[in-house]
């Protein structure tokens, strides 16, 4: 999807910046070319200033997006999630943070097989999108304390790198 997003705003770098912050944060476009956050709308001189660009680049980019049915079908469906490894902690569970190969299979399903011959229960995975993000990590959040043979088990599994937060 990246690449489409390159040729339909090729040679128009601040826009490009725009639409890719844009799916990094899940944030959706309505109807009338309006930024929203879930139901909340954002305003574009505040989104335009985070991104170092002009308000009127985030204005246009909204509207292109609105008008152009291919780009609005993506845009208009666009969720934003909370990603709770930040605050894992403060809420009491353990991150697992895992860098692997963007190309190999069945990550998710190691990692999780492995939690669960351990009785450990998941709350949220979250893994990076490799087009948006140039080292993606996924984020494994787990309830309360992971316990040592289950951090074991998971260094054993031959990924890029695993670590515990």
């Amino acid at each position: 999807m990246l690449r489409y997003l390159e040729e339909h705003f090729a040679g128009q770098r601040a826009k490009l910046r725009v639409v890719t912050e844009m799916l990094r944060l899940g944030l959706r476009v309505g109807e009338k070319g309006k930024l929203y956050c879930g139901n909340i709308e954002l305003a574009p001189a505040k989104v335009a200033r985070a991104l170092s660009v002009d308000r009127r680049v985030v204005i246009e980019t909204c509207s292109e997006i609105a008008y152009d049915e291919n780009l609005y079908r993506i845009f208009s469906e666009l969720v934003s999630v909370a990603k709770v490894s930040g605050a894992a902690k403060r809420l009491g569970h353990d991150v697992i943070e895992i860098e692997a190969d963007p190309d190999s299979l069945g990550v998710v399903a190691k990692v999780a097989g492995v939690l669960s011959r351990h009785n450990v229960k998941i709350r949220q995975i979250i893994a990076d999108d490799p087009d948006l993000y140039p080292e993606p990590k996924m984020h494994v959040v787990v309830n309360g304390k992971l316990p040592q043979k289950a951090a074991s088990a998971l260094r054993s599994l031959g990924l890029k790198s695993v670590s515990f937060k």
